[in-house]
């Protein structure tokens, strides 16, 4: 199924600042407790963005761990490269379209991972088989994305606001059917961890950010919303006189955030 999408650099971290600023626990801290690197690993990052996960495994690991991020989005690979070259270029960043056949051999890593990006392939089964063929035996799989229950607050509000149902998003309507299910039926084990993080905003301003950058046109996944509510401004004065109401009503404005981690073994 191909994916009108497009994501922007920008709108990307934005969303990635303000899960740090409002969030009350720490998703890296969560994925390196479930886990536990091992150094001397050789690890591939697919759809690895601007590094983060990347430089993540390579702290964490204090440099001990042979480390590749890919990605077919080339204004975030720079972003990538460039704080790669701050540490003294110790990790590689390929180009690496999960359409297609990895640039790698078989077997060649001890981890593969993939955090918030492969319910956008266009094969889900393709890409994890993929996944499992650069996996060495006794290799492991971990990725991560949204449970269908994540950020309800937020489709209420959008849902309140437009009077419109809420189009299916490629994350929480195929992460844990189509992608649990395709890892099953690949790898020897695999098992579901939840992690659970509520941002809890006590001013409208940076819920509204969020959904700036979320809802995007940049994205695509909302055009014809847009299109039926009077479009992308409209739906968004809209959505600030929902959230509004609810601040003043409730004091604050809490959206959990609900991803599920997939950690499979070959």
């Amino acid at each position: 199924m191909k994916i009108d999408y497009q994501e922007t650099t920008n709108d990307l971290l934005a969303r990635i600042d303000i899960h740090k600023k409002f969030g009350s626990r720490d998703i890296d801290e969560w994925m390196l407790h479930v886990l536990m690197p091992q150094k001397g690993s050789k690890i591939l990052d697919v759809g690895c963005g601007a590094g983060k996960q990347c430089f993540l495994f390579y702290k964490a690991l204090e440099g001990e761990a042979d480390i590749t991020g890919g990605d077919v989005n080339q204004e975030l690979l720079e972003k990538a490269r460039l704080e790669n070259a701050r540490i003294g270029n110790r990790i590689k960043f390929i180009d690496l379209d999960f359409n297609q056949r990895f640039p790698s051999s078989d077997n060649e890593f001890d981890l593969t991972t993939s955090c918030f990006a492969i319910y956008y392939s266009e094969d889900i089964p393709f890409t994890i088989s993929e996944m499992h063929r650069v996996c060495k035996p006794g290799g492991r799989l971990f990725t991560t994305g949204p449970m269908p229950e994540n950020k309800k607050l937020f489709y209420d509000i959008i849902r309140e606001a437009t009077q419109k149902p809420i189009p299916p998003m490629p994350g929480s309507s195929r992460y844990s059917s189509l992608i649990y299910n395709s890892i099953q039926s690949l790898f020897s084990s695999a098992e579901v961890h939840i992690f659970e993080n509520p941002l809890t905003f006590e001013q409208v301003d940076p819920f509204l950010a969020y959904t700036r950058a979320s809802l995007s046109e940049d994205r695509r996944l909302w055009k014809n919303l847009f299109e039926d509510a009077g479009g992308f401004e409209r739906v968004m004065q809209a959505i600030q006189n929902v959230a509004e109401q609810r601040l003043l009503r409730d004091g604050k404005l809490v959206m959990t955030k609900v991803v599920g981690g997939f950690l499979a073994t070959k």
